[in-house]
């Protein structure tokens, strides 16, 4: 018994169906209207036009969406409820945990002091840690050590001098927890 593995493509108008003694019952057989290819053609045309109307980097001119202008809340925000929203959610919230567990591993390894804090208004007993030491400890939990400690400045969790701290350079550099 012998296979055949051509496919026999039946091309039909709306009163032309065939007859099933018409195709060979030893061949594979795809039945494909031509009308539903055409339906749905039309369908995915329809659909990326639309799409295309509110994409802002489509070169159609009759966008149909309002492009936010500089100053207003929503001007370089995604879409609210898209996937790029949700990933920037999901990105904060890692980052965030990041952040916190810096300052659990500075209060561990840290040493407390009674100190003034520099720029800010804390007095009392703060931690402090130096960036070599961290640095050999925090390199097991993660390798972004410095952009972590960066993010956690910029937050007020954290006061060092410097805009960018080296390896072996700034070993000596104190770290200090203000919250």
């Amino acid at each position: 018994m012998e296979t055949n593995s051509m496919i026999t493509v039946a091309m039909e108008t709306e009163d032309e169906v065939p007859e099933p003694g018409q195709l060979s019952n030893d061949s594979a057989t795809c039945i494909v209207s031509v009308k539903g290819l055409k339906d749905n053609w039309q369908k995915w045309s329809s659909e990326h036009q639309e799409y295309q109307k509110n994409n802002p980097f489509s070169h159609d001119s009759r966008l149909s969406v309002l492009v936010p202008q500089r100053g207003q809340d929503d001007y370089g925000r995604p879409l609210q409820g898209s996937r790029t929203e949700q990933r920037g959610k999901d990105a904060h919230t890692h980052i965030s945990r990041e952040v916190q567990e810096l300052c659990e591993v500075i209060k561990t390894i840290g040493e407390p002091r009674d100190i003034i804090v520099t720029g800010s208004r804390n007095t009392g007993k703060v931690t402090s840690v130096t960036f070599g030491k961290l640095f050999e400890h925090y390199v097991t939990v993660s390798n972004k050590l410095v952009g972590i400690l960066l993010r956690a400045r910029k937050q007020g969790l954290v006061e060092f001098e410097g805009e960018m701290l080296w390896q072996r350079k700034d070993d000596h550099v104190v770290i200090t927890l203000v919250q």
